[in-house]
């Protein structure tokens, strides 16, 4: 009868799919599985002790539980009026009194004492292999590699599925890739990558609201706060690729703001290394070199894409009541000066952050693009890096 209930579901299932309902997605690797019952699989000793913690707690309420309303029933079918019996009458029990107290005492501390060996344990980041800062920013993260090998390597991870497959149902093959992409939502253009069983620090900071780096399968959850910083650590146990998310609500697009770890062998980590540090040398641009405007415009519109887009659209008409029009924009078309200024440090009190992050080149590049894009002509429409550069110091 089970067996057969599954085939209809199944069935179901598909029919709902080819009729454009909703259909169950495949399991995620390094991720959360359909039906899941329990915690996400640990790839860290300290995630498998949360999953034993968890589980020893649960088991202990449900003790308790059972005990309280199994005594609380059994008196009552027992030792009701009905079959005679009389309430007994006494004003108090020492014996009593002293029992409901010392026995949640003892209970509380024997879940207290393996809790609290785990927090000790969880936030002694001291000795790490590897320190990594990741700030949080609306809506990505960014990586910068502080000690251990890697250092000096930075980057931003960002969402990599693309604003058309997401904002237009009828965009082509958006719907197929939503139901056949088991990592949907949930893939970076650039993940953090880190070596197996080398314990790695992560330093973490925020540029404009809170959010938070978690990562279930490794164990990790720690806040990022604008002004201050926290840090945590891991020490994976095997290669794979484990993903996690933003998990403070951090604006509209807190749902486009995913976490992938790529843990790799000592080898293969030394290789990603050595193709990083070549590209980022080889990206480096020399801010004093003067560009052509087709070519700022061009690089600009890729920048836009990735950092701006969510916020001001990709037509450049903003998100009336939350983020201004930049088609048309008294900023945009004043004075450059003013225009790099919030670009560069940001505006206090809205959700304008800063980009500092960005090179010299990517925000000259985008500023132009938006001095000349949807219909916009500033008269000044061609920033140079080395104005940038210029206006950072």
């Amino acid at each position: 009868m089970i067996k057969k209930k599954l085939q209809q579901w199944a069935v179901g299932a598909a029919l709902a799919g080819s009729t454009g309902l909703v259909v169950a997605a495949p399991d995620m690797p390094g991720g959360p599985r359909n039906n899941q019952w329990t915690l996400t699989e640990p790839a860290t000793r300290i995630a498998a002790e949360q999953i034993w913690i968890h589980s020893f707690l649960m088991w202990i309420c449900a003790v308790i539980f059972v005990a309280v309303f199994g005594t609380m029933f059994y008196s009552i079918l027992k030792h009701r009026k009905s079959k005679g019996h009389k309430p007994a009458d006494f004003h108090e029990s020492t014996t009593v009194e002293i029992a409901w107290t010392i026995v949640p005492f003892l209970i509380v501390v024997a879940m207290a004492l393996p809790a609290t060996r785990m927090v000790v344990e969880q936030k002694d980041t001291s000795n790490a292999d590897i320190t990594v800062k990741a700030t949080g920013y609306q809506w990505k993260w960014g990586y910068d590699y502080l000690k251990g090998e890697g250092e000096g390597i930075a980057f931003l991870s960002a969402l990599s599925t693309p604003r058309d497959s997401i904002d237009d149902k009828n965009f082509p093959g958006a719907r197929e890739k939503r139901e056949s992409n088991a990592t949907y939502l949930m893939e970076v253009d650039n993940p953090l990558v880190v070596p197996v069983g080398r314990k790695v620090r992560v330093v973490t900071t925020a540029n404009d609201v809170i959010h938070a780096w978690y990562v279930p399968a490794l164990g990790v959850k720690q806040d990022a706060i604008p002004g201050f910083v926290r840090d945590t650590w891991f020490k994976a146990e095997k290669p794979g690729t484990y993903r996690g998310d933003c998990a403070e609500l951090c604006g509209k697009e807190h749902a486009f703001m995913p976490i992938v770890v790529e843990v790799k062998t000592e080898e293969d980590y030394a290789k990603w290394v050595a193709e990083k540090q070549k590209a980022m040398l080889a990206m480096k641009e020399d801010p004093n070199k003067e560009w052509q405007l087709a070519d700022l415009v061009a690089r600009g519109e890729k920048v836009y894409a990735s950092n701006c887009v969510a916020c001001h659209q990709a037509t450049g008409k903003g998100v009336p009541g939350s983020f201004p029009a930049l088609e048309g924009s008294k900023v945009v078309l004043g004075p450059q000066d003013g225009h790099l200024e919030i670009v560069l440090k940001g505006k206090a009190g809205t959700a304008m952050a800063s980009f500092k992050q960005l090179s010299d080149v990517e925000l000259a590049s985008v500023l132009t693009y938006t001095r000349n894009a949807w219909g916009n002509k500033a008269e000044d429409n061609v920033v140079q890096p080395k104005e940038v550069l210029a206006a950072r110091k």
